[in-house]
């Protein structure tokens, strides 16, 4: 548009200009050779003006002459170039899409082309070829000679990587994706692989240098940075609990801040506190990731504060946890425990009810059972609880990977990744399937009706009476005189069966042999009563 506009200015000019010398007349007199020449004013300019036409046009047709080798070889590179980008936009999509042979095919044709050094692409297709082909080895060679181009080092890097890792071999994939991180940390497959090997390394330090360099490159987001400094400066504060305490403290307090609710942080960070004295600002941060989320393990060091508080001292404690978080089972679990060793048994016995009542699970039932114990000793009711204790769910532990620990830690031990346990229950148990309603109320039993024929019932007898001519069953008026009379057994008579009562087997129908004539009828009419106990 810019140019538009001058050109338009410029023949603008040239028409004042022209217009300016039409309305002045004059005349030009030039002398050559003995000649005058006189033309007008007019006329002299035209004149001017074509003859620099000419000269333009001449210079054009001479430069584009002296030219045109060179533009004839600059036609036929640019459609050779171009020709060869259709045959490596042709590969790409058929390596993409699995076809080796095309891709192979393509490959030889952008080489013939294009120069490899001019365009690295024939490089990526030229091992992804390779690849599709099932030639692993000749794909690596040529992952290694991109590693000393700096345009090509990062793909080269990534290749070796995967291929490491196709072949198991940890280490040598961990030292493709250093590397790679090293120089682009904004890389995630580098940075995770990194990562999980500076932690496997208990290189708390370099972990964290590489989750700022992610935070910084936005790789990932605030909070997941945050919550990764957290873990790892709890399992720096861990590591260094022993032999620098006041390290151990600073990266605790610092990981606390982060996460106030990560419970292995608060647990780290007051403990060191309570080991310096300062029980007050331990106190602060438990009660803190109390308020977040009850742990069990919170409330044990909460309690245990102080070494020598009484035992009282320690169940008023407890109850100041239950205080900040009520209705919860660990608040009631927690002030249950400090009361057994208070020797409150009462408190003991209804706080552990509470939390059956809030969270029915394994632990409540032992800590109940241990109650029992301890005030009555009674046998019976302790293995009563404990087998309710087997069939009810567990306990919430730190599970990772399908690995079950008491004791909180910063990475898996099965995959090496980071902050892979979590606070929950594990995998229930199939007996809690079967029993899983033993403390809701039975529904009473419902009567079953007796016949309206009239009967004998005896507690869990049965008796069988072989009438004679002569009885009262000849007072009968149905067809079914001399029939045997069985008593029913019904939901009453088995709940007035005595607990101390014999069980008998039931009888068994006794072979009748070939040549047995069996029993004559007149013979068991004269047999007196016969009567078997159920029970």
């Amino acid at each position: 548009m810019i140019r538009i506009l001058a050109f338009l200015a410029v023949v603008f000019a040239l028409g004042l200009g022209l217009a300016w010398l039409a309305d002045r007349p004059g005349e030009m007199l030039v002398t050559f050779n003995g000649y005058q020449y006189q033309v007008s004013l007019m006329v002299a300019a035209v004149a001017v003006v074509a003859v620099v036409a000419a000269v333009m046009i001449v210079w054009w047709l001479v430069k584009a002459l002296w030219n045109s080798p060179y533009t004839i070889s600059r036609y036929f590179r640019v459609r050779r170039r171009d020709r060869g980008y259709q045959a490596l936009s042709t590969g790409m999509i058929a390596a993409g899409a699995g076809d080796g042979a095309l891709a192979r095919k393509k490959t030889k044709e952008a080489a013939k082309l294009i120069r490899s050094d001019q365009e690295p692409l024939i490089q990526l297709l030229d091992a992804q070829a390779s690849l599709l082909e099932g030639d692993h080895e000749g794909a690596r060679e040529k992952f290694e000679t991109m590693l000393d181009d700096p345009e090509m080092r990062l793909l080269g890097l990534r290749g070796l990587y995967l291929e490491a890792e196709r072949l198991g071999d940890r280490n040598a994939a961990r030292h493709y994706a250093g590397r790679a991180a090293a120089v682009a940390p904004q890389l995630a497959w580098a940075a995770e692989s990194t990562l999980e090997d500076l932690t496997g390394r208990g290189d708390w330090d370099g972990a964290l240098k590489l989750v700022d360099a992610q935070k910084s490159t936005r790789q990932i987001e605030r909070d997941a940075a945050n919550r990764r400094r957290a873990v790892l400066l709890t399992a720096k504060a861990q590591a260094l609990i022993d032999s620098d305490a006041n390290a151990a403290r600073a990266a605790a307090l610092e990981a606390n801040r982060l996460r106030p609710d990560f419970a292995p942080a608060a647990v780290v960070a007051a403990k060191l506190l309570f080991r310096q004295n300062d029980v007050r600002k331990g106190s602060k941060i438990l009660e803190a990731a109390w308020k977040a989320e009850p742990h069990p393990e919170i409330a044990e060091l909460y309690t245990h504060a102080r070494p020598g508080d009484a035992v009282l001292d320690r169940l008023n404690r407890a109850k100041k946890l239950q205080e900040l978080k009520k209705n919860h089972a660990e608040s009631s679990l927690a002030v249950a425990r400090a009361a057994l060793d208070a020797q409150e048994f009462s408190t003991a016995r209804r706080e552990a009810e509470a939390a059956i009542r809030i969270d029915r699970r394994e632990g409540a039932y032992l800590l109940l059972a241990d109650i029992e114990e301890a005030e009555t000793a009674d046998q019976g009711k302790v293995r009563q609880l404990l087998s309710k204790a087997v069939r009810a769910p567990r306990d919430p532990a730190w599970v990772a990977d399908g690995v079950v620990s008491e004791r909180w830690a910063p990475v898996s031990p099965i995959t090496g990744r980071l902050d892979a346990f979590e606070w929950r229950a594990p995998m229930e148990r199939l007996g809690q399937l079967i029993d899983g309603h033993e403390d809701t109320p039975e529904a009473p039993v419902p009567a079953i009706a007796a016949p309206a024929r009239p009967v004998q019932e005896r507690a869990g007898t049965i008796e069988h009476t072989a009438e004679t001519p002569g009885t009262a069953t000849e007072e009968k008026t149905d067809d079914r005189a001399g029939e045997d009379h069985v008593t029913p057994i019904t939901a009453a008579a088995f709940a007035q069966v005595p607990e101390d009562a014999e069980a008998v087997e039931p009888a068994q129908e006794l072979t009748r042999l070939p040549d047995d004539p069996g029993v004559d009828p007149d013979d068991a009419a004269d047999k007196s009563t016969r009567r078997f106990r159920l029970f």
